[in-house]
């Protein structure tokens, strides 16, 4: 007689696949305007060599860079996919932090007007519709960054940020 060895792994492998497998569902066919802004998002990740850390289900966004030991840094962001024209505007702009860099502008609040502006410049430029909701967001973005500064002691608000007030 010959003992063949078997563990209990073994035996529920042998189990496992004899189970019917679930039915794997097809992805729902992508509509143009969703394709358009995949390209948009493959472009600007490319273009500004920036890496999507994670995706927010919220239309907010951080955009940041680390500087390592050896010279060498990394553009990161943090927004939401864009689905719709606000979401591709606040994607548009934490990718603008890094395309007109940080550190250029004197004031905090004067490098979120200036990357709103990249922002919205970049949706026309590649014929997304500039909404009223979209801007809408850039000026209540803009007005609390200002209010945010003023609260940290700002005097006087620069020209181009006194429409904002």
């Amino acid at each position: 007689m010959t003992w063949i060895a078997r563990t209990l792994w073994d035996l529920m492998v042998g189990q496992l696949s004899e189970l019917p497998q679930p039915a794997r569902r097809a992805a729902p066919p992508r509509t143009p305007m969703q394709e358009r802004y995949a390209a948009l998002v493959r472009e600007m990740k490319a273009t500004y060599d920036v890496r999507v850390v994670r995706w927010r289900n919220r239309s907010s966004g951080c955009a940041w860079e680390v500087q390592y030991a050896d010279g060498s840094s990394r553009r990161l962001v943090e927004a939401p996919y864009p689905r719709g024209p606000v979401s591709c505007a606040v994607f548009l702009h934490e990718i603008g932090h890094h395309a007109i860099g940080f550190g250029n502008y004197r004031l905090r609040c004067q490098e979120e007007y200036h990357a709103w502006h990249w922002a919205l410049g970049q949706m026309r430029s590649h014929g997304f519709n500039v909404t009223d909701a979209v801007n809408r967001r850039m000026a209540e973005s803009v007005h609390y960054a200002i209010e945010k500064a003023r609260r940290r002691g700002l005097r006087a608000v620069p020209e181009e940020l006194r429409a904002f007030l």
